[in-house]
């Protein structure tokens, strides 16, 4: 995968290099999702919003201090050097879905749709996205959440599902490890530049993500994290994805926050039960109680939650069958009233069941041809077969 770099001198650049140069400054001078910027360039184009900007006008002084230092050929080498690249719309790589945040959000006036997106790694991102689920859950997970994100992201890359997650501590990592334990393609949305670790700790797991899938972020290389652009992160990751599975969270969570989003962006909302006495697990709780999410208890479940209508419908278990379903009330109280080891008569069974000798006769005999009881000289008793059954031998 090469990255078009931006042309040497202005005079040789096409729109399409122009376009791309903007975007790369504005990813640099605009925080990701900013409120004011949304209203304030609302109905512009990127190149009107870019030369306004530089052009100093009045009602751009918020972002003048970055624009000084901001040189978009420079960032593009930076990302370059570590092996990543830009995509922005028009590319053979953007994720259309993603676009769906122009009107996510907009009440509010947050969200907005990237300007651009920074990729690191081989993979191509708008196939990697096509079917691809966000695992999301607490840094601080519990061993159970670890495990059931680690089981379920690995269930899904054996079912070509790409997982995408933070790369944060807890649910995040796990997740990643359990993609890539599956050999499967495993996605990790930062909230600092592809080329910052962060955690610092979970650099050799960048690495191997960067080396078998992709790291992606909406903000230019260099960047550091800060909370605001968590949050923001969390509408890409939604948005990005065709469902957010939240494994462990608290009720005031980065992972609801990630559900909010799915929500608003029309995707599907899922959810992992735990404990109830678990406080890691009541946000998922509640996105069941109160949010309709889909509880997941199986890949099965996650699989028909974000095919189409109608398609992977998920297989529940039934209850075993029993030697008895199908028999009528009779027979069934004669069986109870057969001995399990002493044999009794067919008179004395009739008295423990509460019938009639006749028609303990006839029960006896059906349940003689369903090899449930055997008969012996002295009366009646369970078969050996079913007392087996029944762990009574």
């Amino acid at each position: 995968m090469t990255m078009t770099n931006p042309m040497s001198t202005a005079t040789e650049r096409t729109s399409s290099d122009l376009e791309r140069i903007a975007r790369v400054g504005l990813s640099r001078v605009v925080e990701p999702g900013d409120p004011a910027a949304l209203e304030a360039f609302d109905g512009m184009s990127v190149l009107e919003i870019w030369e306004l900007l530089r052009s100093g006008a009045p009602r751009t002084e918020r972002w003048s201090m970055r624009l000084a230092n901001t040189d978009p050929e420079r960032d593009l080498e930076r990302a370059q050097l570590a092996g990543g690249r830009f995509v922005i719309p028009g590319d053979a790589e953007w994720p259309e879905q993603i676009e769906v945040l122009a009107d996510a959000g907009q009440q509010a006036r947050r969200g907005g749709v990237p300007f651009g997106l920074w990729v690191r790694g081989e993979a191509d991102l708008r196939q990697a996205l096509e079917k691809s689920v966000a695992v999301v859950g607490s840094r601080a997970c519990s061993s159970y959440g670890e495990h059931a994100a680690a089981e379920l992201s690995a269930g899904l890359a054996d079912n070509q599902v790409t997982v995408v997650s933070g790369g944060a501590y807890g649910v995040d990592a796990a997740a990643h490890r359990g993609a890539l334990a599956a050999s499967g393609l495993t996605i990790a949305v930062l909230a600092c530049g592809v080329d910052v670790s962060y955690p610092k700790r979970n650099t050799a797991l960048f690495d191997r993500i960067a080396a078998e899938g992709l790291i992606l972020s909406e903000l230019p290389p260099g960047c550091s994290p800060t909370r605001l652009r968590f949050l923001a992160r969390n509408r890409l990751i939604a948005a990005s994805t065709l469902g957010t599975l939240v494994v462990e969270a608290a009720v005031r969570s980065g992972a609801l926050n990630s559900a909010g989003w799915a929500e608003q962006c029309g995707r599907a909302v899922l959810a992992v039960p735990g404990p109830i006495t678990s406080r890691m697990s009541e946000g998922a709780h509640l996105l069941v109680r109160e949010r309709n999410a889909v509880l997941v208890t199986s890949i099965a479940d996650i699989l028909e939650a974000i095919a189409p209508l109608g398609t992977e419908l998920t297989p529940y278990p039934h209850a075993p069958a029993e030697p008895t379903d199908g028999f009528d009330l009779e027979v069934r109280r004669t069986l109870d009233a057969v001995p399990v080891l002493r044999p009794a008569p067919a008179a004395r069974i009739a008295v423990t069941a509460g019938l009639d000798t006749a028609t303990v006769q006839q029960c006896l005999e059906t349940l003689a041809e369903a090899t449930l009881i055997e008969h012996t000289p002295t009366g009646w008793r369970l078969s050996p077969t079913h007392r087996r059954a029944l762990g009574t031998t």
